[in-house]
């Protein structure tokens, strides 16, 4: 059965409703609809698909007054026949050199597209840096779509894992690993669930999800049937995906974010002046998560109920597992597309949590508007301890920055701090609160691009391929774009989705890998210039999960403190930073490490040289 829509994209969005939450102490949480705001369909407006933000300028003028609207849909670009001018010898604080002719790394991504605009096309994929074989070098896996009207054959797309071999040059190893997933795949997070010493993936797709374990010899085994966590349902199109200690027990559980119900056959479809468009969420069921509790024999088990998750159905898409308020337990936030906003759920301390986003202020922008929120990440920008938010969005809202008050409240600061330059007219994806340059401080880098692949038809304020943004840290409270001296400009203009950081060289920077819709995945070489010193954490738990997730670690060189915690799953749909890394500016040594191991335990080292890689085993206080 196919249900065609009307005119009008979106329900919600059309009507454009400023929702304002009202918090009542004892009651609840009420929200409050005011009334239309304005018609995208209406003269001078337009963005089809989604819902507008009203909080922002949005023309010219756009966050702080610095941001215009280019008419090849990106702020400030230069025109089509314009020369993109940055050089290494010109560039600033951050240079991305893109290696990925020369990286051996091959992959083309699909999203099925058929024609028929199914709305899970829109959506895919995510991409995962980490270590498979333990040989120090950090490999990347890219998560595929398939065919949706028609099965998948043998030799179709799939699901794809790089081995790093060294000197920034990768080799296709899916086949040997056995991970090539033939599945319509959305999300992916690594950890090491059975202690076994080797990192092992999970997959979350449309429809059954996949659980790969590491045999630790170069291959893996496809183990979600008995481990328990395939998500048969092939309605299900899945999202986000993390690994969590949420009770403590010294293994690791798992946290499914979904999307919503979907089958080809319920299709919907739709038009936007006339023009065929991907439907809006709005169209379709949402889905709650789905929490799976960690045995410890090999299985798992549905938790979802006993958690308290079940009563909170929405569109989940990025999601990141943080320890918000400092109180030793994992929390868990979840971006969702739209109504009902983002969720935050807090751990009680034994592994049940409470849905707390509206309370706190993370639910919605600061101006209260619900965003159709994509990716997430978390890290303490401002080095006060705690960790702040960063959540990217859909065209004509900005991705938000949460500073996190002291894990009482969040605030948003986007238009303080200039966290959302170049965001306003673009559809923003992966994300990564990331030190780029070494300065002590997390810059910010989201990939962008259309989810209407048709939008440049209809609306030239926006563009459905676009270059990647670079926000600097100033160490100020403030970001200053750098986007056209870091080298992102010089990259073909794509259609990000998944985006992961990790050191693929070992040189002591954080490099790029992104995912990109339809198209070719990037793989940017951080060739940044600049005399600073860097650190970078490994964790080795023994009575703590093997990874050491949810453990928090803080550095101190000087007057410079840093602090961060090591997740397993984050930015849109993606994972990757197991390694934590911490830029030094001008300090050649850290006075001390902390590390805070989930249930309590802890470590002290002193007096650590700068610029290398130290691993920490839980218990011994002293580097390996």
């Amino acid at each position: 059965m196919v249900v065609r829509g009307g005119s009008s994209p979106r329900r919600w969005v059309r009507k454009q409703w400023l929702v304002i939450a009202v918090a009542i102490a004892g009651v609840g949480t009420a929200a409050v609809w005011l009334g239309r705001l304005g018609d995208p369909l209406g003269a001078g407006s337009g963005s089809p698909g989604r819902p507008e933000s009203s909080s922002y300028p949005t023309s010219t003028g756009g966050l702080n007054g610095q941001d215009s609207v280019g008419e090849v849909g990106r702020p400030g670009v230069p025109g089509e026949g314009e020369q993109k001018k940055a050089s290494p010898l010109s560039a600033g604080p951050v240079w991305l050199t893109d290696a990925t002719d020369s990286s051996g790394i091959d992959f083309h991504h699909t999203d099925g597209s058929s024609g028929r605009r199914y709305i899970v096309e829109t959506v895919a994929s995510g991409v995962a840096t980490f270590d498979y074989d333990g040989d120090g070098l950090v490999d990347v896996y890219f998560v595929n779509g398939a065919p949706l009207a028609d099965a998948p054959g043998e030799h179709g797309p799939k699901n794809r894992l790089y081995r790093n071999q060294g000197g920034f040059r990768f080799v296709d190893v899916t086949d040997q690993a056995g991970v090539g997933d033939i599945g319509f795949g959305l999300g992916v997070a690594a950890g090491d669930y059975d202690n076994d010493g080797d990192v092992d993936l999970y997959v979350s797709n449309f429809g059954p999800n996949r659980m790969y374990r590491n045999n630790g010899d170069g291959t893996f085994t496809e183990v979600s049937r008995t481990a328990g966590t395939e998500a048969a349902d092939p309605t299900k199109v899945g999202a986000g995906v993390s690994f969590l200690d949420m009770d403590l027990d010294g293994d690791l559980d798992l946290f499914v974010a979904n999307y919503l119900v979907f089958s080809c056959e319920h299709h919907v479809t739709n038009t936007w002046r006339g023009v065929p468009i991907y439907a809006g969420p709005e169209r379709y069921p949402p889905l709650a998560a789905t929490v799976y509790s960690n045995e410890g024999d090999g299985t798992f088990v549905d938790a979802s109920l006993e958690v308290g998750v079940t009563r909170f159905p929405g569109k989940g898409m990025g999601m990141v597992c943080a320890d918000y308020d400092n109180d030793g337990d994992t929390d868990v936030f979840v971006a969702n597309d739209g109504p009902p906003g983002n969720f935050l759920f807090r751990n009680d301390g034994r592994g049940r949590f409470e849905e707390v986003g509206t309370l706190l202020g993370l639910a919605f922008s600061g101006m209260g508007i619900v965003n159709g929120s994509m990716g997430a990440d978390c890290a303490d920008v401002d080095n006060d301890g705690w960790l702040d938010f960063y959540v990217t969005s859909y065209q004509r809202q900005f991705a938000t920055l949460y500073r996190n008050i002291e894990g009482r409240m969040f605030e948003d600061i986007t238009a303080f701090s200039g966290a959302g330059r170049r965001s306003y007219n673009q559809v923003t994806w992966g994300c990564g609160l990331v030190d780029l340059d070494n300065d002590g401080y997390r810059d910010i880098f989201f990939g962008c691009g259309h989810l209407l692949d048709n939008i440049d038809q209809l609306d030239n304020t926006t563009s459905y391929e676009t270059w990647p943004v670079v926000l600097h840290n100033t160490g100020r409270g403030t970001f200053r774009d750098v986007s056209e001296s870091s080298g992102v400009w010089r990259l073909e203009r794509s259609v990000a989705r998944g985006v992961a950081f990790d050191d693929l060289d070992n040189d002591g920077d954080l490099d790029v890998v992104i995912l990109n819709s339809r198209r070719r995945a990037f793989i940017l070489r951080n060739d940044s210039a600049n005399q600073n010193h860097w650190l970078q954490v490994r964790l080795v738990g023994t009575h703590s999960n093997r990874d050491g997730v949810g453990a928090r670690v803080k550095v101190v060189a000087g007057g410079l403190v840093q602090t961060d915690e090591v997740h397993a799953g984050r930015g849109y749909q993606s994972h990757f930073g197991t390694r934590l890394h911490f830029g030094l500016g001008e300090y050649d040594h850290v006075d001390r490490i902390e590390v805070h191991w989930p249930g309590g335990g802890s470590d002290l080292l002193t007096d650590v040289a700068a610029d290398q890689l130290v691993t920490i085993v839980e218990g011994r206080s002293k580097p390996e």
